[in-house]
C-alpha cells in the first residue's frame, strides 16, 4: 500500500530573490553600478540584522542589448548587466521593513523576483508528516485486508519518499516602484511524506 500525509506549521524562514537590473549605454557603467546597487542592498540587509552566512549572490550576467534597423541590422542600444541575490529573513516579524528597505536601498534597478516561506529546522513537521503517511497506508491496507477477509500481518518492506510540498510564493514582483511596505502574511507551510509499505497478510 501506498500512503501519503502531510503536516502544517508556521514557517520561521523567509527565502527573498532579489535582482539587479542596471541598463547603461557603456558596459563598464552598466557593471559598475549593478556592483553598487548590490552593495547598497547588502549593506541596509545586514542593518536591519541578516547575517551574511544568509546572504548569497547568484546568476551575474552582463549583456549587449540590440535593436534592429531597417538598412543597418543590429545594432547595440546599450548594455545590461544583472544579478540576483538570495536573501535568508529568520526574524518574520521584521521582514515586510526588510524587504522595503532593500527596495529603497536598490531604486529603479530593483526586482523582487520571488518569495517563499519554510522551515529552518523542518525534522519535527517531517516526522509528523511521516507518521501520518503511515497511518494512511496502513488504514488502506487494513480494509483491503478485511475485504480478502484476513487481517495484517509482518511487514515486509518499507519505502519512503518525502520532502516540502512545493511552497506558495507570494506573487512575483518584476519592477519594485515603490518602497512602502507589503506585509508579509505567513501563514502556514506544510510538509508531505509519501510511504510504500508490504504487509503480510494473516
Amino acid at each position: 500500500m501506498t500512503g501519503t500525509g502531510s503536516a502544517e506549521a508556521a514557517p520561521d524562514l523567509l527565502t527573498l530573490s532579489i535582482g539587479v537590473e542596471c541598463r547603461r549605454e557603456d558596459v563598464g557603467a552598466a557593471y559598475g553600478e549593478a556592483g553598487r546597487v548590490s552593495a547598497a542592498i547588502t549593506a541596509v540587509l545586514r542593518d536591519h540584522g541578516v547575517g551574511s552566512r544568509d546572504i548569497t549572490m547568484s546568476g551575474l550576467n552582463v549583456r549587449a542589448e540590440v535593436n534592429w534597423q531597417e538598412g543597418r541590422g543590429q545594432t547595440v542600444s546599450g548594455y545590461l548587466a544583472s544579478s540576483v541575490l538570495s536573501v535568508r529573513i529568520r526574524e518574520l516579524a521584521g521582514s515586510s521593513d526588510i524587504i522595503a528597505a532593500a527596495v529603497a536601498a536598490g531604486g529603479n534597478d530593483v526586482r523582487l523576483t520571488g518569495l517563499e516561506l519554510g522551515f529552518v529546522d523542518p525534522s519535527a513537521v517531517e516526522t509528523r508528516a511521516r507518521e501520518s503517511a503511515w497511518s494512511d497506508a496502513r488504514t488502506t491496507a487494513q480494509h483491503y485486508a478485511a475485504l480478502a477477509g484476513a487481517g495484517l500481518g509482518k511487514v515486509v518492506s518499507v519505502a519512503q519518499q518525502s520532502g516540502f510540498q512545493p511552497p506558495v510564493p507570494v506573487a512575483k514582483i518584476q519592477r519594485a516602484v515603490a518602497a512602502e511596505s507589503l506585509t508579509v502574511e505567513a501563514g502556514e507551510s506544510s510538509m508531505t511524506a509519501t510511504v510504500g509499505v508490504v504487509w503480510e497478510l494473516a
